[in-house]
């Protein structure tokens, strides 16, 4: 009787093993896989990033984080060549929508356009994101403001 005992454990036990593999394999990939939150808080910190680095007058870095970085035909030199406007504040505060590879995200900006000698200006842009290849750039637009 123990014998029998003992092998029905055994057999258990043998197919149990890639039925347990499977399970925690699955469970893996979900918990790692995309979920809504997590794309919210990955485009969050990309945005965080980019607005910080055209606040801090960095085009350098904030051409990382640009779709125009990912167009043929536009360099950096071009893109260096779009300044004018001064970001005085930025301050991203959420995500309005993101369906698939799109997204927007408010900011809040206070600017200045010393140029025209606009001062002190202050908006709430819905600022338009687009996922490429798993990664969020901000999307090419022709004026922001």
């Amino acid at each position: 009787m123990k014998k029998n005992a003992f092998e029905r454990r055994r057999v258990l036990g043998l197919l149990a093993a890639p039925v347990a593999v499977s399970l925690v394999a699955a469970l893996s990939a979900c918990a790692s896989g995309p979920s809504p939150a997590r794309d919210r808080a990955v485009l969050l910190q990309r945005a965080q990033e980019f607005w910080k680095s055209v606040q801090d007058n960095d085009p350098v870095t904030s051409w990382k984080y640009e779709e125009l970085s990912k167009k043929p035909g536009w360099t950096l030199q071009a893109y260096l060549k779009r300044e004018g406007i001064v970001y005085d504040a930025v301050e991203v505060q959420d995500v309005l929508s993101l369906e698939g590879d799109k997204a927007l995200v408010n900011v809040k900006i206070k600017y200045s356009v010393p140029i025209l000698r606009m001062n002190n200006q202050e908006v709430v842009l819905k600022d338009e994101w687009v996922r490429i290849e798993g990664v969020w750039y901000h999307a090419d637009r022709k004026n922001i403001l």
